[in-house]
């Protein structure tokens, strides 16, 4: 089946993003009288939408959900300066205006969000799901939940020498940018032992695999600093729609002890894969498995009389 894609644009804090809208297979076992649901997507770290999303979106799509996938200000094929500078309060209210924007698009139920989330946009469909009405349900996959513990995880991989020259250049590159100075820019990811954010080993062949033509690798070198104070474990008992937590228990970025007990939390349909961070991206072995439950858990919860309990679909 071939799902039309549509760019669609829409304004963050008074910034245009870029956005694609799929409006999902015509025969849908999720249409309601008022629409059918919608899920709002976005990447991880310093990730852009056409990096590893529309694999997803497309599946998604074809099962009768429309799907709206979107870059954060700064990123990708959105506006926004400074550019590869990562902010989680903005980028969370970055998912807020896709919201708001999803629902805008025709054929949507505005009353059932799917929020959906990998890596560090899976903490941030925690923080963005929590205390609201409209979300119907939230996908959380691979997430970072708890900044301080993946660096905690991290440590053992890079050493505290590394751990300290990364720290200092964060904050350097945040008093450059306070002083009108240029920020210190640093690459996403390298091989183990070169100066990045990722090193960890297989990232960058894994995270290069599934780059599409607007992503960079390079981020501002603040991140650091960003990250250590970044808390969306204590957000997810907040979150009152269902939940489906997808955790990598091999995972080297994101701590996989974290996320269970996030998951825990926010009382969590929890499905766990035996592989690493990138490793349920299409072109793996878990993206398959992924993707099939992220379905049948959406079918139990959100699909009307006409659902056939997804039969087939592991459960």
């Amino acid at each position: 089946m071939t799902i039309n894609r549509q760019t669609v644009t829409f304004d963050s804090h008074g910034t245009a993003c870029d956005a694609w809208f799929f409006a999902g297979a015509t025969d849908s076992a999720f249409d309601a009288p008022s629409g059918r649901p919608v899920v709002v997507m976005a990447h991880g770290f310093a990730g852009t939408k056409d990096s590893g999303l529309e694999p997803y979106a497309r599946r998604l799509a074809d099962a009768g959900l429309a799907v709206f996938a979107f870059d954060y200000r700064g990123f990708g094929l959105s506006d926004g300066a400074p550019r590869q500078r990562i902010s989680m309060t903005g980028q969370a209210d970055d998912y807020r205006a896709a919201i708001v924007a999803a629902k805008r698009q025709p054929g949507v139920d505005p009353t059932r969000v799917i929020l959906w989330g990998i890596s560090q946009s899976g903490g941030h469909a925690l923080i963005v799901g929590g205390g609201r009405t409209d979300i119907a349900a939230v996908i959380t996959m691979v997430p970072l939940v708890n900044g301080l513990a993946a660096g905690i995880h991290h440590y053992p991989q890079v050493g505290a020498a590394a751990m300290l020259r990364s720290a200092a250049v964060g904050i350097g590159s945040t008093l450059a940018v306070k002083t009108g100075r240029a920020p210190t820019m640093m690459p996403v990811v390298g091989r183990p032992g070169e100066k990045a954010a990722l090193t960890s080993p297989g990232f960058y062949d894994s995270y290069l695999a599934i780059a599409g033509p607007s992503w960079r690798n390079e981020v501002d070198a603040s991140v650091g600093l960003e990250l250590g104070s970044f808390r969306a474990d204590k957000a997810a008992e907040n979150v009152t729609a269902p939940v489906l937590m997808q955790i990598a228990d091999l995972d080297q970025g994101a701590p996989p002890h974290a996320a269970a007990k996030a998951g825990f939390k926010a009382r969590a349909e929890v499905r766990h894969y035996p592989c690493d961070h990138f490793d349920v991206l299409e072109g793996n072995d878990w993206f398959e498995p992924a993707v099939a439950h992220q379905i049948a858990f959406l079918t139990r919860h959100l699909a009307g009389d006409r659902a056939d309990a997804a039969e087939g679909v592991p459960r």
